[in-house]
């Protein structure tokens, strides 16, 4: 180690910790100033920061002028969520187009419409002339949601209208990103693959005839081939995650960046940057990591009370993390149930009788039957907890062969979308930037002069 290395290295350890003592707040301070701590009641309600047409979340309802926890339930432009996947499903068709179509322009579209739609966004799955070889594959990295934002930024640089944040300009870009965010990440990650993993290397054109969800797996396939039962099940986990309300936190971002007028590849970084983190869109790789932790560690997977057993200890912090959770457990506003684990649960359970994987069903079937318990005796808690979404994506993930680097990509190309509807809508009604207060509570102090320090 050279003596300039030794001498960074010496000084980020001092200096990481007067970071710490002086950014460190006292928590008792929150409450005696009426400070919601992630903008959140202590009884989990968000803050009310703005209005939406886009979406619903409801975990609760007014009885004799009381609040009772129910059933979740969600709703995309007043549309339930069950009613709208049954929709589709029914006529055999894929779901992402259409319910795109919806969250975009607010209303259910005709089989005219439908068509056009999907005809403009098969125009809009194209990348600049060299874009794949000069930006995605230079500098390989394995955090692909890195390569996405490097990406979608550098995009710009390619829109003589980057900057132009009229209506049909801003709904051109989010049409044209929602379809080439796939073809950016598959490709991101077979650099990756390439380039530090020694693999080969293959980039796959999509098909303008295919569905969001078949040129997903025909990009990322070697063969281009898959089954029509693993391209629906990944359909409907595309738009299961579309959207859930504007106060998640990359939806927020969305809407604080745009509210400072900034352009729309910025936005969608900015969001992508949100999105990224463990306690949001990284959040199903921490249960398929768990759950690897959890056959390492269970001599019996079948036996409940091991199990049982398992799930006690990471909430004591003595297994996998020792973060003391049970990932894939608990939603900031569901507690009874989640509906998007609830439709797509029925969908992994077909999906693992085709994989040969009914004893992986079973597992997480028996956790997400445990794990409430477990955790109502361990925890004190406000409301209910259930599995949620993150619970079954990632094991469908793991069943369609997507690589742990893709997991949160795949939540990206699903949740622009919401993004996209968001910004249009807070470019529509809003004309103020979000600019929270944040209350100090340092003290006032005299300067000294450098002789005297």
């Amino acid at each position: 180690m050279s003596e300039t290395t030794t001498q960074m290295q010496d000084f980020l350890t001092r200096q990481a910790k007067v970071c710490h003592d002086n950014c460190e707040i006292e928590k008792d301070l929150y409450k005696e100033l009426g400070v919601k701590r992630g903008l959140r009641d202590v009884d989990g309600v968000g803050v009310l920061a703005g209005l939406t047409n886009i979406s619903c979340i409801q975990s609760s309802e007014m009885i004799n002028g009381e609040k009772v926890p129910c059933e979740g339930k969600l709703f995309y432009r007043g549309y339930n969520i069950y009613e709208l996947v049954d929709g589709f499903m029914k006529r055999g068709e894929f779901g992402f187009e259409e319910i795109t179509y919806l969250l975009l322009f607010g209303k259910l579209p005709d089989e005219k419409q439908l068509k056009e739609f999907r005809e403009i966004l098969a125009q809009s799955m194209t990348l600049p002339k060299n874009f794949t070889r000069d930006v995605i594959l230079k500098a390989p990295s394995k955090d692909i949601m890195n390569t996405l934002t490097k990406s979608i930024l550098t995009l710009a640089s390619y829109d003589d209208k980057a900057s132009d944040i009229s209506m049909e300009n801003v709904l051109r870009q989010c049409l044209m990103l929602i379809s080439v965010l796939p073809m950016m990440a598959v490709y991101g990650y077979h650099g990756y693959n390439h380039y530090v993993n020694d693999d080969s290397l293959y980039i796959h054109r999509p098909d303008p005839n295919c569905s969001m969800a078949e040129n997903i797996l025909r990009m990322l396939r070697p063969d281009k081939s898959y089954t029509e039962l693993e391209a629906r099940v990944l359909d409907i986990a595309l738009v299961l995650h579309m959207e859930h309300g504007g106060g998640n936190n990359s939806t927020f971002t969305t809407h604080v960046v745009t509210s400072s007028g900034s352009d729309t590849y910025s936005v969608i970084a900015a969001a992508l940057s949100s999105l990224k983190g463990p306690k949001h869109g990284g959040a199903n790789i921490k249960v398929v990591e768990m759950m690897q932790d959890l056959r390492k560690n269970v001599d019996d997977i079948s036996d409940e009370s091991q199990v049982e057993e398992y799930l006690r200890k990471l909430l004591h912090k003595e297994a996998f993390d020792q973060k003391g959770l049970i990932y894939g457990m608990g939603h900031a506003v569901y507690s009874i149930s989640d509906p998007r684990a609830q439709i797509f649960k029925a969908f992994v359970k077909k999906l693992a009788l085709a994989k040969g994987r009914e004893k992986d069903f079973e597992l997480y079937s028996m956790i997400e039957t445990l794990a409430p318990k477990v955790i109502a005796d361990e925890r004190k808690i406000y409301k209910g907890v259930s599995a949620n979404v993150d619970f079954y994506s990632g094991f469908v993930y793991s069943m369609l062969d997507i690589p742990l680097e893709l997991f949160t990509p795949i939540f990206a190309m699903a949740r622009i979308v919401g993004w996209s509807a968001h910004r249009l809508e807070e470019l529509t009604n809003v004309d103020k930037i979000i600019r929270p207060a944040y209350q100090s509570v340092q003290d006032e102090k005299e300067y000294i002069e450098m002789e005297d320090r």
